[in-house]
């Protein structure tokens, strides 16, 4: 055991912020998988207390956007990074937060013209995958 001060740069109250932003886009079975495999890993837990306190606290929690314009945000950062793990997770999230379908394809031919057609054909790869997934559907291969 260690005699350092916890360093604690976020108060509760944003952590707690954090905590229902976070359940209300990823819904709870994602949060509690995330927490239960950092909480017994001394490695991930600093990331895990990161990404709820810092991105989904004091980020995510700002007044300004609401959760629904966030995740647009996110979604269009994730299309133009090239990041299909997380793109999947807050397609997920935008769809929990309100987004249709429709504005789905929206962002994504959107991101056609600014990030490039092959990151709109992935992002449109990885946003049939997980509506496919929503509806109970596992036929997720798309042609272009």
């Amino acid at each position: 055991m260690s005699d350092k001060k916890k360093f604690q740069p976020i108060t509760p109250e944003v952590v707690e912020l954090g905590h229902r932003n976070r359940r209300q886009t990823l819904g709870d079975a994602y949060v509690d998988r995330s927490i239960r495999n950092a909480s017994d890993d001394d490695f991930l837990q600093p990331l895990q207390d990161a990404v709820t306190g810092l991105a989904w606290g004091a980020v995510w929690g700002r007044p300004g956007l609401d959760l629904k314009h966030r995740s647009l945000v996110t979604i269009s950062v994730l299309i133009a990074l090239g990041r299909p793990n997380e793109l999947a997770l807050h397609i997920n999230g935008a769809l929990n937060n309100g987004w249709t379908k429709e504005e789905l394809q929206e962002i994504l031919l959107q991101a056609a013209c600014y990030c490039g057609m092959p990151a709109a054909v992935d992002g449109f790869k990885v946003a049939k995958k997980v509506l496919d997934e929503r509806a109970g559907n596992k036929a997720n291969d798309t042609e272009h």
